[in-house]
């Protein structure tokens, strides 16, 4: 049998010509023996797995090798294939009963330049300032969003990214983009900042030390929550945090409780009563400040509003990783003491009401023209149906959220997804799959491409274009 020394793959715009026993740029399609096939294998998932119900071990002798018992399967778009051109209907297009209702669902790969991921990363910690620029392997990648509550976010990739700078910027931003959504570690540093380790489900690496904990709440928060503890055991708390410090004599949270006043000083802008701003510039000291000495916020003591000695203080971060304890001296100076055993408890308790500090890494995209059109004939039918609620779109399975305006562009949280579910064209651009699942006379009024239709069990036994000598969309 003579073999082409090379053959063009189709799959994509690169259009890549790919000799014997190689694979394309993307590395997700290969010549073998003359024809285009798939490297990744058609993924099932069942669902069976999810609910926890029992499922049945691969190759064991009490198995009659069926994979369709009960239409239990649902077949993702992860190494499906996509359409290209656009004309081209998606890969897989399939029907299938839901509480005895027919439905279709289509399966494809897509293509997306206008893409990108949001992340946010639960520090207290300064990781940079708002619109500082984020690399990785020094390229240009994205940038600092707004902090949200003990959270730092992050928006990397965009076409700007991708497709508007060099060359060596748009393979690195797509790289970073790809391994993030296959929740692989990443390094990322931030202009005039620090450097950290993100990786989905995880806790950040910030300048090579692990976060643990995320803050139970601002300095504020923490008094209004924690203040009864505190009562009767101490004469004056201060929660140190880069966003709002509270001071639980002057804070609401201590009149309702009685509480007497210090003569304290905090060195900040006053908010409102007991509630402090910039008391410190942002770092990753005590709750998320710049400083290691937490008496550094405090001024002089006013013995005319309440200061006297031995009064007691306690400093606390609000995740109660850092606190100390001090006495004021005959001239009404903090001395450091050890902290009496029981207001470690309290500490103790904001600790324990303190959350895990993860990464969480969310998938942005807009579906285009040509993805659409490998769904129906008639995109816009496609994008008011998403719109109207009446098609369902998936990424691997995992529910997505469908932002409002026009076009359909969507968000995924890429940790609900299986794992490796993203790969990428050298375009570049960041391949993601979709499914779309629509009520079956709903598929047809929009101009689905109902010729194309299959069964999931033809498309089990026999595939799909690449890796099957026999093309379905002919």
């Amino acid at each position: 049998m003579l073999i082409q020394e090379k053959i063009r793959c189709d799959a994509c715009p690169v259009m890549c010509f790919i000799a014997e026993g190689k694979s394309g740029a993307c590395d997700r399609y290969a010549n073998q023996n003359g024809e285009i096939i798939r490297l990744d294998p058609l993924i099932i998932l069942n669902n069976k797995i999810d609910k926890g119900d029992e499922v049945k071990p691969f190759l064991k002798a009490n198995w009659n090798g069926e994979t369709t018992e009960n239409d239990n399967n649902f077949i993702t778009a992860i190494g499906s294939g996509t359409t290209y051109p656009d004309y081209k209907p998606a890969p897989f297009i399939f029907n299938s009963k839901v509480d005895g209702a027919d439905f279709i669902t289509v399966v494809t790969e897509a293509i997306f330049s206008y893409c990108g991921v949001k992340i946010k990363i639960d520090t207290d910690r300064h990781l940079g300032s708002e619109r500082a620029i984020v690399r990785h392997k020094g390229e240009a990648i994205g940038h600092v969003m707004t902090s949200e509550y003990g959270s730092q976010m992050l928006s990397l990739g965009g076409v700007d990214h991708l497709t508007g700078g060099t060359k060596v910027e748009g393979r690195i931003t797509c790289e970073a983009l790809m391994n993030l959504c296959n929740k692989e570690a990443v390094e990322l540093s931030i202009d005039e900042g620090l450097t950290v380790v993100v990786q989905a489900g995880k806790s950040p690496i910030i300048e090579g030390v692990k976060e643990t904990k995320m803050r139970v709440g601002c300095g504020s928060a923490t008094i209004g929550m924690f203040a009864s503890q505190w009562a009767g055991l101490v004469d004056e708390v201060v929660v140190v945090d880069d966003h709002i410090t509270g001071v639980v004599s002057e804070h609401q949270a201590g009149k309702v409780l009685d509480w007497k006043s210090t003569g304290i000083s905090v060195k900040g802008r006053r908010s409102t009563p007991g509630r402090y701003f910039q008391v410190a510039n942002p770092g990753t000291g005590w709750g998320g400040t710049d400083i290691q000495d937490p008496l550094t916020i405090l001024g002089s003591w006013n013995e005319k509003k309440g200061a006297l000695p031995g009064l007691t203080i306690l400093m606390v971060s609000t995740t109660g990783e850092n606190y100390s304890y001090y006495e004021l001296d005959d001239d009404l100076i903090p001395k450091k003491k050890k902290l009496p055993k029981n207001l470690k408890a309290s500490v103790e308790l904001i600790e324990e009401n303190c959350e895990p500090a993860l990464c969480t890494v969310m998938f942005v995209a807009g579906a285009g023209g040509s993805l659409r059109s490998g769904v129906t004939k008639n995109p816009i039918q496609l994008t008011k149906s998403v719109k109207n609620n009446t098609t369902n779109i998936t990424c691997g399975g995992a529910k997505t959220y469908i932002w409002p305006g026009g076009g359909i562009t969507l968000m995924v949280d890429v940790f609900e997804m299986p794992d490796n579910s993203f790969g990428y064209v050298p375009t570049p651009a960041i391949v993601a799959p979709l499914e779309f699942t629509i009520d079956n006379n709903q598929y047809k009024s929009i101009g689905g491409h109902m010729t194309n239709i299959r069964s999931k069990k033809d498309i089990i036994e026999k595939g799909g274009e690449y890796g099957n000598k026999k093309s379905f969309l002919s």
